[in-house]
């Protein structure tokens, strides 16, 4: 796989090692090379830098940007609960694009607040570093409160359900894409650790594949 894919020696090195480190079958490291994970691991801005010295590192070591999306087949005009199904439906896939460490809690978790309900998109909780990662997904472009809605439930899930052996909870926001300006002031004032990933319903290989927005403008004009 790495001599028939890969011509760069460095790209090759990378995946090679990554590879024997996290024990990749085949089929693992077919779909890391697909979606050039060299390129999208750790990548995601965040407010990590918030916790406890040593723990910042690790949580970056779990986000991803974008997040490839491809193996659900949906396009772009999908619906958050349909997304957010189709992610449970095919929960392997979503682990495996997600990372090593990622073990799944449950789906519109519920929490009673004083008599009202509030539920969590999707929870997981990495095994490795122990501990709750609350994901909340966005179907459209960044904005600044989402980070106050993520932030909310990070703290419920960190009161509720973290016990004493766990590391601080941390929030994930998916959205479908984002101004990274945008994105590095909200974080300016973030006191939760959360980090901001985009999503791409298609591979690297589908997107270069697609014509351009100029493009089919042109051809808009020229019918």
């Amino acid at each position: 796989m790495l001599l028939d894919r890969l011509d760069d020696q460095e790209t090759h090195e990378w995946y090679a090692a990554q590879a024997m480190h996290h024990g990749w079958s085949r089929n693992v490291l077919e779909h890391q090379i697909r979606t050039d994970a060299h390129t999208r691991l750790q990548a995601a801005p965040s407010s990590f830098a918030t916790l406890p010295a040593g723990e910042s590192d690790l949580a970056q070591q779990i986000t991803k940007d974008p997040n490839v999306l491809d193996f659900l087949a949906l396009d772009g005009d999908t619906k958050e609960r349909q997304l957010e199904q189709a992610l449970v439906d095919r929960i392997i896939d979503t682990l495996r694009e997600l990372g090593e460490g990622f073990a799944f809690v449950g789906r519109q978790v519920h929490f009673d607040v004083d008599g009202d309900d509030f539920y969590v998109d999707l929870l997981f909780c990495h095994v490795e570093q122990l501990r709750y990662v609350v994901i909340e997904l966005k179907i459209g472009m960044f904005k600044p409160e989402y980070l106050g809605q993520l932030g909310f439930y990070v703290a419920l899930v960190d009161d509720k359900l973290r016990r004493s052996q766990h590391a601080d909870t941390v929030g994930l926001l998916l959205v479908a894409d984002k101004n990274d300006a945008v994105v590095r002031y909200s974080l300016g004032t973030q006191q939760t650790p959360i980090g901001v990933a985009s999503y791409d319903l298609f591979s690297p290989a589908a997107q270069a594949a697609l014509p351009s927005e100029a493009d089919l403008v042109h051809a808009v004009r020229e019918h």
